[in-house]
């Protein structure tokens, strides 16, 4: 106990004279950096909690500014970002918040929100810190991504049932707007619009353009249609507008085609039903006198008594047979004199054909049908199933589009523009009638996206990127084109157009509109892009639905940083 109480004695000694090293001195001063660490991992966490939350609302309200950017002024931008913003940042501790929204269209449209605030420390104010300041940015581009669209929407007659058409107007009018709000100048969005039945309207206006085939023989269109500059060779082409359009002479003007009216003609003298009978046959002024030779060497004398030439000019008589003498003649008031002798009029018979008389070319209606030959579809070429211009020199008719004068035609197409309120009139005129022929519609609206015939495009912006986009709307299945009343010999046609846009690099969107129970078309499965991009519809109202969907993916806007 003795030599323990000696140990402890001498070690108080040795603390009380250690004056080169505090230990409770020492101690304490190395505390400090470890309140100072856990408080800047807790103030740290706090204030990166903070931000996550400030670039969130930042990201959002750039998404809600770029709807409006183009149309508001620097003012209304600044007052606009900093409301929005505030409904959005729910984090009270934060303070002095700034907020600064800038929009610019130099190298493609874009919306630059910024923003920060301080953040109060709970701890590492004991070493001077007694805020954190957090910022974040956030960038809408959407300017350098162009956006072609290509409206192809079945105006046939089973559109009027069950609402479909007046639903087809409503949802295409919104569509438009919805694609009009994405662009912030014009020409970043263009549209087209194909309405098409069996055939589709290429304008009348255009029936003098050397992409319009009417298949007329040169000596008909010379004579009746000098305006026109495309013509065949015969005028038998089952597609020819001298066929089928124009008007019979008299007696015929029943007769519609000109081959109905030329196989119709009449003989002057009833009996004769050739030609040949006809001019060989004749009447005679004298009667009794039934050829040529017999009727123009018989005659008659104006003095009933002289039967023949010599007698009736030499002898004199009296106009009244009766009175032999002048005195006798001339006293009871007849003509006393020499006769006339009237020879016989053979008049043979005429052979009248009919003749067919084709309607000037502008009084066409616009409407054409698929390309190719006019017997068959093309099988070489396949211009009814692509995008190749037109050739009107060198000549490939199979490559022009046929005049046809359809009862059913539709409202003429609309190639690319941003005419909002044009398209928006040429919508509301569309009405339902005529059978479906979905491959011309959706042939022409790939050519309304690449140009050629009727459609002249923009060139293409180096710096941007475009998406090409066609949307095709149909109720119903194929069902009459340019050769084929079969659906499913019309079906192998687009297929191959479908796959050929689609090889093309294009969107395609197929929309069945389903209200009667038709089968589930499959064609329209497979030609869309995508199966996300097929719509089944089986009610007017979701045609609204679908192509608000399909507007919104086309427009959405992608938050860039």
């Amino acid at each position: 106990m003795i030599s323990l109480w000696s140990k402890f004695r001498n070690a108080l000694r040795a603390y009380r004279c250690a004056h080169g090293g505090n230990v409770a001195i020492t101690f304490a001063l190395a505390t400090l950096p470890i309140i100072a660490t856990v408080g800047f991992a807790v103030d740290y966490s706090h204030a990166n909690s903070v931000k996550v939350a400030m670039q969130s609302a930042l990201d959002s309200t750039a998404l809600m500014l770029s709807k409006e950017a183009a149309t508001d002024t620097s003012s209304q931008l600044q007052q606009n970002a900093v409301k929005y913003f505030t409904a959005l940042f729910t984090r009270p501790e934060a303070t002095n918040v700034s907020i600064v929204a800038s929009y610019t269209s130099s190298g493609g449209t874009s919306l630059v929100v910024n923003g920060s605030a301080v953040v109060p420390t709970a701890l590492l104010g004991i070493i001077g810190y007694s805020n954190i300041t957090v910022s974040g940015s956030s960038t809408a581009k959407w300017g350098s991504n162009m956006l072609r669209v290509a409206l192809v929407l079945d105006n046939t007659g089973s559109m009027a049932d069950d609402g479909k058409m007046t639903a087809l107007i409503s949802a295409t009018k919104s569509l438009l707007t919805q694609l009009q709000s994405a662009a912030s100048n014009n020409g970043d969005v263009y549209v087209s619009i194909v309405p098409f039945v069996k055939d589709v309207n290429l304008d009348s206006s255009n029936y003098s353009s050397n992409y319009i085939y009417w298949g007329t023989a040169p000596a008909d269109n010379n004579a009746n249609n000098p305006s026109n500059p495309i013509q065949d060779s015969t005028s038998s082409d089952n597609t020819s507008w001298n066929a089928n359009n124009g008007s019979c002479s008299s007696p015929y003007s029943s007769y519609q085609t000109r081959s109905s009216c030329l196989s119709h003609a009449s003989c002057s003298i009833s009996g004769y039903s050739s030609q040949s009978s006809c001019t060989g046959a004749g009447t005679c002024s004298l009667s009794s006198y039934s050829s040529s030779n017999s009727c123009t060497n018989a005659g008659t004398c104006s003095n009933p008594a002289e039967t023949s030439s010599s007698s009736c000019t030499g002898n004199k008589a009296c106009s009244k047979q009766s009175y032999t003498s002048s005195s006798q003649c001339t006293s009871h008031g007849y003509t006393w004199g020499y006769g006339t002798w009237s020879k016989g009029v053979w008049t043979p018979g005429v052979w009248t054909a009919a003749t067919w008389t084709p309607d000037n070319h502008n009084t066409w209606n616009g409407c054409v049908m698929d390309r190719g030959n006019s017997t068959a579809s093309d099988t070489v070429g396949n211009y009814d199933t692509n995008a190749a211009a037109p050739s009107a020199s060198p000549l490939v008719t199979s490559t022009l589009y046929p005049a046809e004068q359809y009862s059913s035609c539709p409202q003429a197409v609309m190639g690319l523009n941003y005419n909002w309120s044009g398209m928006t009139s040429l919508v509301n005129n569309m009405s339902p009638n005529g059978n479906t022929n979905q491959a011309v519609g959706l042939q022409l609206g790939w050519m309304s996206l690449v140009g050629g015939g009727p459609f002249t495009v923009p060139a293409m912006q180096s710096g941007y990127t475009y998406s090409q986009v066609i949307i095709l709307l149909t109720d119903g299945l194929n069902t009459q084109d340019r050769w084929y009343t079969s659906q499913n010999s019309i079906d192998a046609r687009q297929t191959l157009t479908c796959n050929n846009i689609k090889s093309a690099g294009i969107t395609l969107y197929t929309i069945q509109v389903n209200t009667g129970g038709d089968p589930t078309s499959s064609l329209l499965q497979s030609c869309a892009s995508t199966s996300d991009k097929f719509y089944l519809l089986t009610s007017a109202s979701q045609i609204v639905t679908a192509f608000t969907a399909i507007g919104s993916n086309l427009t959405q806007l992608r938050v860039a940083k």
